[in-house]
């Protein structure tokens, strides 16, 4: 995967979570053609980035909380 690549996938990665639809990160990862390891990590890229990004176990969703 490119750096480019990258990083139009951790944006369409931050458009799931706003948009509440980031749920399964197998799933994403299959979508994406790549590990589960590797979701984890650009969910922590975009954390430090700035976005306060979290999972609810209630809801069983990620989201980013708002302060």
């Amino acid at each position: 995967m490119t750096y480019l690549e990258k990083k139009e996938k951790e944006k369409h990665l931050l458009y799931l979570i706003e948009q509440n639809r980031l749920i399964c990160l197998k799933k994403v990862a299959n979508d994406y053609e790549c590990s589960l390891r590797t979701i984890e990590r650009m969910l922590e890229d975009l954390r430090k980035q700035g976005y306060d990004i979290v999972f609810c176990r209630k809801s069983k969703k990620y989201f980013i909380k708002k302060n």
